[in-house]
This record gives structure tokens, C-alpha cells and sequence, in this order.
């Protein structure tokens, strides 16, 4: 999810909105890193700091990710040193980040409406937004974002100018912040199917071993030999009929739609050009349209 959100960066450079790399990019990288990239890392710390002799004493890392929005230490022992503060200051960061990505964009655009028309230089902003995008996205990123054509925009008349509605960019702004927000824990939260489809496949694993090929190896005596022949046929062929097959496809699935939801929604809107697949006949119309054949 975070590389996700890394690849919008592509998206405000190529619409040429360099103003939401400090408006909506970081703060959204900022909300995921402080909250959920810092579980990541008190995982990764336990398993660094903790073996399997001392396991028993580990402490909870969901009872201290619960005492980090409590803004409390708990009554357990910390991971590190310095952690309570650590995890108030996260807390913080990301809780400060939600307004920045509600009200950034949609006060930005608004002031840069404003201002340019105290400037008195309006008229001519309006001729020059024609033909520059970076103007067109900082005017109209919204409708950008939304799927809105801009061609309507460009018919009207230079001495006509268009009205910014505050109200509808600080909708959509909400409705994005919203959806991030609550997606970065529910998006989160889906990816720990994965997760459970490892615990069935352990116990898949452990129910194969003890119920089929357990049963050969007890026979010690000279029948067992022949015994464990067939009795390892049939496991192999459970494993990889179950195990392989039908646990590796499920997984498999589990995993392309965790690609298609939970990751691309970081940085694919699925509004913009419409998509046309390759063909030679659209091929050679468009040629014969330019003038080239």
C-alpha cells in the first residue's frame, strides 16, 4: 500500500500538480507510515529482539499499538526505551495529517482563485489556461480527478469566466480523505487474509502428516516397508492435489485481488482516456485521417 501510494507521485507530476506532492501526497504517506508502517516495525523489532527461549515474556505488539492511540504506556513491559513518547509524536504527526489532506487542496485552489482575480489579471488567465495544463490542473484538478471533460470548459468564451465552486472541490476532497483514511485500516486489515490462508495451510500440512503418513511409519516391522509405499503415494498426492493446487490457486486469487482493490486504489482512479485496444483497422483510419496514406 505504501508502494502504491509512492506511484501517485507519477500521477500529480504527469497532470503536472506538483502543489498536491505537498498536499495530499505526504500527507497521506505520513498517516500510513506514523500508524501502520510503525506496527510494521514493532513486528519486525519483536521478532529481532525476542527468541524462541524468551518468547514466553514477549509482549503483546496489539496491546501496545491499542495503548498508542490511549496515548499510554500500559502496564506491560515496552518494547525499546523512549517508546511511550515515540508513539504519542507518531500519533500526532498522523492525526495532524488528516485536516492538511482535507482542507490543503481545496484552500490552495481557492486562494489561487482569489488571488489572481485581486490581481485584475483574471481575463488573461483565463485565454492562457487554455492551452497550459499545469494552469488547467490548478484550476481544475478536481474534474480531473473526477472524470469531468474539460472540453466543456474551453467552448465558453474568453470574456465568460468560470466560477470556482469552493463547495464542490472541498466535496470531493472529503470524499477522498474519507475514503483514504478508513481504507488504510480496512485495506489493511484484508491483507491478513493472507495471513490465515498460511494458518490453514500449516494445519492442512500438520492434519496430512498425522493422519497418512504417521499411520506407515508406526508399523516397524518388515510389512512396513511395503506398507509406507503406497502410504507415501497417497500422501504425495494429497499434497499436491490440496496443498499445491488448491491452497497455492487459492492463494493465488486472494493475492490478485489484494493487487486489484487494496493496491491499486493507491494511485489508480480509472478516470481519464478512455481505454481502446490496439486494432490495425483504427489504425489505418486514424492515418488516413492525417492525411499520412
Amino acid at each position: 500500500m505504501c508502494f502504491g501510494v509512492v506511484l501517485g507521485v507519477f500521477n500529480h507530476l504527469h497532470f503536472r500538480r506538483k502543489f498536491s506532492l505537498c498536499l495530499v501526497f505526504l500527507p497521506e504517506l505520513l498517516f500510513l507510515l506514523c500508524l501502520f508502517g510503525y506496527l510494521v516495525f514493532m513486528i519486525v523489532y519483536k521478532w529481532l529482539s525476542f527468541t524462541a527461549r524468551d518468547s514466553q515474556r514477549a509482549p503483546s505488539i496489539l496491546i501496545h499499538f491499542i495503548n498508542m492511540f490511549l496515548m499510554q504506556g500500559g502496564s506491560g513491559e515496552p518494547l525499546y526505551t523512549g517508546q511511550t513518547g515515540l508513539q504519542v509524536f507518531l500519533l500526532l504527526v498522523a492525526l495532524l495529517s488528516v485536516p492538511v489532506l482535507l482542507l490543503g487542496k481545496p484552500l490552495y485552489l481557492y486562494w489561487l482563485h482569489k488571488g489572481r482575480n485581486q490581481l485584475g489579471m483574471y481575463r488573461g488567465y483565463e485565454r492562457v489556461r487554455r492551452s497550459s495544463d499545469e494552469e488547467i490542473s490548478l484550476m481544475r484538478a478536481h474534474d480531473l480527478e473526477e472524470g469531468t471533460s474539460l472540453d466543456s470548459h474551453s467552448s465558453s468564451s474568453d470574456s465568460q469566466s468560470e466560477e470556482f465552486d469552493f463547495a464542490d472541490v472541498f466535496l470531493h476532497q472529503s470524499i477522498h480523505t474519507i475514503e483514504y483514511c478508513l481504507g488504510c485500516i480496512s485495506n489493511t486489515a484484508s491483507y491478513l487474509r493472507l495471513w490465515a490462508l498460511s494458518l490453514a495451510h500449516a494445519q492442512l500440512s500438520e492434519v496430512l502428516w498425522a493422519m497418512v503418513m504417521r499411520v506407515g511409519l508406526r508399523v516397524d516391522n518388515g510389512a512396513g516397508v511395503l506398507l509406507l509405499v503406497p502410504v507415501f503415494g497417497f500422501f504425495a498426492v494429497l499434497t499436491v492435489s490440496i496443498l499445491l493446487v488448491m491452497e497455492g490457486l487459492s492463494a493465488f486469487l486472494h493475492a490478485l485481488r489484494l493487487h486489484w482493490v487494496e493496491f491499486q486504489n493507491k494511485f489508480y482512479s480509472g478516470t481519464g482516456t478512455k481505454f481502446s485496444p490496439f486494432a490495425f483497422s483504427v489504425l489505418h483510419t486514424s492515418f488516413e485521417s492525417e492525411g499520412l496514406l
